[in-house]
């Protein structure tokens, strides 16, 4: 009995000492990570630790085509969003949206472009007519009532890419004007080779003053991006280059410079132009889609003086593909960035539409690659680390395949995937609420899942996300909150503005025609 109790001992020793040891090989718990589509990033694109910035971000359907949209924010609260012939408008909040215009603004378009004045509230809706003129129409009230003018361009056709914009006027330059609106008004577009910009002293009305912009980062056909205006008055233009650069003027267009940063990345052929932000303080912020496909920014903080020449990755590096970035900033360091993008880093190598091996490279993607829309925060942007806040606002594709980043290239693929035109856009309001407008190509079955491919991505669905509660981009304001139903109403404003013009053939639409759309 002794020895067999002493073998029950051992035996039970022995499995107490597997178990332990079984124990001891388990594995060890799973670190927390953040959610999918969801990046905590430093300068360089790499994970960092840290918690994501809280943001909810709110969808809705303009309910028309909307392919390069521009959008801004009134001082009520009204959205606009510009695309095409139409410039929509919604005072709820995204939930509907109405038609604003009328018999005097344009009847066809080329290429639509959109601009809310933030002091004015002077709403801009303007068109490139054929080759050879653009429609300008404005609106003081909301667009309850527009006025326009036939916009002589010159005798040189214009390519592409008008541009509106304004800002404060300065002590130089056409600053001297004594006779003028509240704010200098910009018009850029390209004329084959070169760019040409003017500046209106009546707020848009007429563009006497200005010329064409000759020799200076001109170097791909005279295209770039949106017109950005610094709190000081500093004009920037991104053009489209090899070399990311900024074109700027100090003396409200009288006179214009060029600087050039981002050799250590480039850009990508084809290319898409950056795009500037201005910060309270005037510091600005470059943005760029970069050879390796992330997107990247160089910072200046003397009015465009100087630019870093070491470039920031703004994108995290699983997004190994982007395109259509646009930025915004409120206050220092606090800024915004959009683009569409790619994870599907699997796809990488592999035969593109010309069967080449991918590089990421938006243009050239093979059909199993979906673009989704991103957005990145940084509330930190002028640190010597920055710290970027990612987030994949869309919950399905924007775009599944190639996106035609060159109307000479583009190509059928059960319809042209030029669907989306050349860019997106985004603003903030007063509060400092973040606004994106995009098209959306991937739709109705394409977007639910059934039939999610190339061939069915073809749509240019005008499309909203804007910031339902997280950071504003102005500190003072902190976190934004969710509107309530309450906050909905819209009552139109009465004009803040009454400018006579002299100049300028326009046609202010009677209220008895308003809503109509025939034609002068």
């Amino acid at each position: 009995m002794r020895a067999i109790a002493i073998c029950l001992i051992l035996c039970a020793s022995s499995l107490s000492g597997c178990l332990e040891d079984e124990r001891v090989k388990l594995p060890p718990p799973e670190e927390p990570s953040l959610p999918d589509g969801t990046f905590v990033t430093g300068p360089d694109g790499l994970e960092i630790e840290g918690e994501p910035l809280p943001m909810n971000f709110v969808f809705s359907d303009v309910g028309e085509e909307g392919a390069e949209p521009s959008i801004g924010v009134t001082s009520s609260g009204c959205i606009f969003f510009i695309a095409f012939e139409k410039p929509m408008r919604s005072c709820d909040h995204g939930k509907t949206w109405v038609d604003t215009s009328d018999i005097t603004q344009a009847f066809f378009t080329n290429d639509p472009y959109g601009w809310v004045d933030p002091i004015t509230d002077r709403v801009f809706n303007i068109h490139m007519m054929g080759l050879w003129t653009t429609w300008i129409g404005w609106s003081d009230d909301d667009g309850e009532t527009w006025a326009a003018n036939p916009h002589d361009s010159g005798a040189v056709p214009i390519n592409d890419h008008i541009k509106l914009g304004s800002g404060p006027w300065t002590d130089e330059g056409y600053g001297l004007q004594p006779l003028r609106y509240e704010t200098a008004v910009y018009f850029c577009f390209n004329k084959l080779l070169y760019i040409s910009c003017y500046t209106s002293y009546d707020g848009g009305a007429t563009f006497e003053a200005g010329g064409d912009i000759v020799g200076l980062a001109t170097t791909n056909g005279g295209l770039h991006g949106a017109i950005t205006t610094a709190p000081d008055g500093t004009v920037y233009l991104p053009p489209r280059v090899a070399t990311p650069s900024i074109i700027l003027s100090k003396d409200n267009g009288l006179t214009w410079e060029e600087r050039t940063m981002g050799e250590d990345v480039g850009t990508p052929n084809p290319r898409k132009n950056g795009e500037v932000a201005t910060d309270t303080e005037s510091n600005a912020y470059n943005i760029w889609v970069g050879g390796d496909q992330g997107v990247y920014m160089s910072r200046s903080t003397d009015s465009g003086d100087t630019w870093e020449q070491t470039s920031i990755r703004i994108s995290p590096i699983e997004v190994i593909s982007a395109t259509f970035p646009h930025t915004s900033a409120g206050d220092p360091g606090r800024i915004a960035v959009t683009y569409l993008g790619s994870e599907n880093a699997s796809a990488l190598g592999q035969p593109n539409i010309d069967g080449e091996p991918w590089d990421g490279n938006a243009h050239y993607a093979p059909s199993n690659v979906s673009h989704y829309l991103y957005v990145t925060y940084s509330l930190n942007a002028l640190d010597p680390e920055p710290v970027f806040h990612t987030q994949r606002v869309s919950k399905d594709p924007i775009q599944v395949g190639s996106i035609c980043l060159n109307s000479g290239d583009c190509r059928d693929i059960g319809g042209s995937n030029r669907n989306l035109l050349d860019f997106n856009d985004l603003h903030i309001d007063l509060e400092g609420r973040v606004y994106i407008a995009f098209a959306d190509g991937c739709t109705g079955t394409c977007a639910t899942g059934n039939d999610t491919t190339a061939e069915n991505s073809r749509s240019r669905q005008g499309s909203v996300y804007y910031l339902g509660s997280g950071p504003s981009l102005y500190e003072s304001v902190g976190d934004l909150a969710e509107f309530t139903p309450s906050s909905a109403a819209f009552e139109a404003p009465i004009p803040r503005y009454f400018f006579p013009v002299f100049f300028a053939t326009f046609v202010v639409v009677p209220a008895s025609l308003k809503g109509s759309r025939s034609l002068l």
